[in-house]
């Protein structure tokens, strides 16, 4: 039987080979039909419908109304808004703002000039950073103005906005937001110069100073190939960058020696570490080496914000007494007006006029240590009162024996004078506390991963 189907299975299959062979065109033509059809039953539904050409056609025309030329002009106004942002000067007019804001409108401009808000946040004010939205036709559609509050956390925003008759203005409060900023650079020169060219402001250098100013002698010991990474936070409103924030964590590589420092919240006294947070007024925050010992020390090295020294720890020529003598303290270059600040906490001994001080402040500290600060153009403290370390004790000037603005600065210790880098080099540090070291290692550790790709970010710029 199986030889049987078999033997008719050849006889059909050759059959229809001659077949194919003999009619090659008629199998072609069968085949794409199908394929194009989608199928046998289509493609025989397909063949008997009627063709095309013979159906009947029927021209109909029917008007059509356009649109007015109003209602273009109010669909382009909706379709094109222009976006601009510039911050605001100190010589600006409404004129001069709108016109940098790529506005041509007469009448915001008057606006402008007559609102109290306006005038009084926009003109004449440096730094705020502005927002334009602008018609097709160049006139003002909407403008904001955004600028930190004095509440920490918030920005203010100015909303002036176009209606039907004129312009609307209001005021509003909103939460700043942080994002976190990598960067690195090497030294060429100095500190600035390095992050000037890495295009890191200069609030995040002063902080870099500040954090590493017990280890690092910064007016003398930098070198050229000292490198550094930083990771700091840019406050932003309406993802608008509006100031600089703290600096989380950094690396400085001096005389091919690594420092390591991150920001790190201990709770106060009676604070539990559950409601501990970044910026939280009831947490004592500082910064710590990744290993957990604290940069805090108990004297910072500098009572200004990082400036020039102008005159060391050293023998010199004085420019009052024109002769060679010892100077047994800092002097720092500042403007008039600079913050004094005390390098440590202590009680004001005195406070006032004495001799080539002029204006002077004595602190007493712990240990039978006293700082001194003189020439300051006016005195922000009493005798007797407590200080803490960093509080603002005066304002620099150049009173008494000065041929310019300066703060002059000396450590005693039992009344001879001391150097004051290495007087803060040597006063101690406090580490983490135990019941916050897993949470410290944990956060040191992402530190670590953040400083390597800011790291890596000046090796990739660099080839």
């Amino acid at each position: 039987m199986i030889k049987q189907i078999i033997a008719i299975g050849q006889v059909f299959s050759s059959t229809a080979a001659r077949w194919i062979k003999q009619h090659p065109k008629r199998v072609t033509a069968t085949v794409a039909a199908l394929l194009l059809s989608g199928g046998g039953g289509a493609f025989a539904v397909a063949s008997l419908g009627p063709d095309a050409a013979d159906l009947p056609v029927r021209e109909i025309l029917e008007a059509v109304q356009p649109l007015a030329y109003s209602d273009y002009s109010r669909e382009a106004e909706s379709a094109y808004v222009l976006y601009r942002t510039d911050s605001t000067r100190s010589n600006d007019t409404a004129d001069t703002l709108l016109k940098r804001l790529g506005i041509d409108d007469a009448q915001a401009a008057a606006y402008l000039r007559s609102d109290g808000n306006a005038r009084q946040i926009l003109l004449g004010r440096s730094g705020r950073q502005v927002t334009a939205e602008a018609l097709s036709d160049q006139r003002l559609n909407k403008l904001t103005a955004r600028w930190t509050a004095d509440n920490e956390g918030h920005f203010q925003r100015l909303v002036i906005e176009r209606t039907g008759n004129g312009f609307t203005t209001r005021l509003e409060t909103a939460a700043l937001r942080a994002s976190s900023q990598l960067a690195s650079g090497t030294i060429q020169s100095s500190l600035f110069v390095a992050t000037d060219e890495a295009k890191i402001p200069d609030a995040v250098a002063v902080q870099l100073a500040e954090i590493f100013s017990g280890d690092i002698d910064f007016r003398r010991e930098l070198r050229k190939g000292d490198r550094f990474s930083v990771v700091y936070e840019t406050l932003e409103g309406d993802g608008e960058p509006l100031r600089t924030g703290r600096v989380l964590s950094a690396e400085f590589v001096n005389a091919g020696k690594s420092h390591q420092a991150m920001w790190f919240d201990e709770p106060a006294a009676g604070q539990s570490g559950d409601s501990l947070q970044a910026g939280n007024p009831s947490s004592k925050g500082g910064y710590y080496t990744l290993d957990g010992q604290s940069l805090r020390r108990a004297f910072l090295s500098s009572p200004v914000a990082f400036s020039r020294v102008s005159s060391g720890f050293a023998m010199r020529f004085h420019p009052v007494l024109k002769q060679m003598r010892a100077h047994l303290g800092t002097d720092f270059a500042a403007s008039t007006g600079t913050p004094a600040r005390t390098v440590g906490d202590g009680v004001v001994t005195f406070a006032g006029v004495q001799n080539g001080y002029g204006n002077v402040v004595f602190i007493k500290h712990r240990g039978e240590t006293e700082t001194v600060y003189a020439h300051l153009s006016k005195l922000l403290v009493s005798r007797g009162d407590k200080v803490s370390q960093g509080q603002t004790i005066g304002l620099v000037g150049s009173t008494g024996w000065a041929t310019g603005p300066h703060l002059h600065f000396e450590v005693r210790h039992n009344g001879v004078q001391q150097d004051p880098m290495k007087v803060a080099q040597k006063s101690e540090t406090v580490p983490v506390t135990a019941a916050r070291k897993p949470v410290f290692d944990q956060m040191a550790q992402q530190a670590r991963v953040a400083l390597a790709a800011a790291a890596s970010m000046e090796v990739t710029s660099a080839q």
